[in-house]
Order: C-alpha cells, then structure tokens, then sequence
C-alpha cells in the first residue's frame, strides 16, 4: 500500500472511532487498540452461569439490581460467587433470587452472612408483571445468566428460559465443533 492510501485509513478508522466514542491508536502502519466506551468501562463482569446457557434455550433477558448485606457486596467484589444451579422466582408480586452462593468475606469480623439466603430483585413492577405471565406458561423458568458490577452496583442479567431436551444439547455441541473446525480450517488455509 502507498502512504497516502494508509494515511487515507487511518483517518477513516478514525473518524470512525471518534462516532463510535472510541478513541484509536496507531503505531508504524497497523491499529494498536481500540479502548472501551464508557459504558463498557463501567461494567465488570463477577460471575457467569455457562451451565444454563448449555441446559437451556434463551429466550428473553432482563436487568435487575439485587437487594445485598455489606458483607455480601464485598465478597462479590473479591469474585467469590457462584451462580451455578441458582434460579428466581415470584412470590408475592416480588422477584427473589435463589440458591445463589455468596462466600464470606475474607476480612470480616463477627457480622457473618447465610451463603445461601434467598436475595430479593429489584425490578420495575410492570416487568414483574410481565414475567409473571410468562412463567405461568409451561416449561418456563427464570435463570440468572451473570452477575457484574455496574456503576458501583451490582446487576443481575435475568434470563426466561426454556429447558433442552437431551438431542438439543448434543445438536449444539455438534454445531460448536463444526464451526470450531471451519475457523481452524479458514486459519490454516490464510496461512
């Protein structure tokens, strides 16, 4: 490429770069990095639920705060959560997180909390009402897919799922692998 086709680029990229909010560097003749928006900035991811992506079909998602102790917020943010076989449910026109592990924290004193306590979602009362009425339909449950910080607070991403029958999990394990072998394929032909 000539120089005048590259600087040509390089001010496209950034131009583009400055819509999007992000900001691009160079360096010799490629692109360096691309930094995070703020928004991307402001979220951290603390734990994640791959089982239930693997159990079961996604089929809407929410946001939701959660209603947490200090201790349990400190233990988050050294990352000792555990999501996996945690669900929530509606009772009493109120959101309530289930079966999610919270370690204790490691520097606490004498105010302890249960690992294992019910924490009640904090949700808008017309998105309770919506998810009131899809999970009386049958098969359908709550799952929460990942826990992050947002802000300073911790968030919740509340999925509607249905469950996988046994053919659908290998059908997505299949799938997986095929896509993994045409990459691998693309990736060794570019060679």
């Amino acid at each position: 490429m000539t120089s005048s086709l590259l600087v040509d680029l390089f001010q496209h990229i950034s131009r583009w770069g400055a819509q999007c909010g992000r900001v691009v560097r160079f360096a010799a003749d490629r692109i360096v990095a691309a930094d995070k928006t703020e928004r991307e900035k402001a979220q951290r991811l603390i734990a994640d639920n791959r089982k239930a992506l693997h159990d079961y079909h996604v089929l809407e998602t929410w946001e939701a705060g959660v209603a947490l102790l200090g201790t349990e917020v400190k233990a988050i943010r050294e990352g000792s959560v555990n999501l996996r076989d945690s669900f929530a449910r509606i009772q009493d026109g109120e959101a309530w997180l289930m079966n999610v592990h919270i370690s204790p924290y490691s520097h606490t004193g004498y105010a302890h909390h249960d690992e294992r306590r019910n924490r009640k979602l904090l949700l808008h009362r017309h998105e309770i009402q919506k998810l009131t009425g899809r999970i009386t339909e049958k098969g359908f449950t709550l799952v929460p897919l990942r826990m992050y910080l947002k802000n300073g607070r911790v968030k919740i991403a509340l999925a509607l799922v249905k469950g996988k029958q046994e053919h659908d999990k290998r059908e997505t394990i299949r799938r997986r692998e095929i896509d993994r072998e045409t990459r691998a394929a693309v990736k060794a032909r570019g060679r």
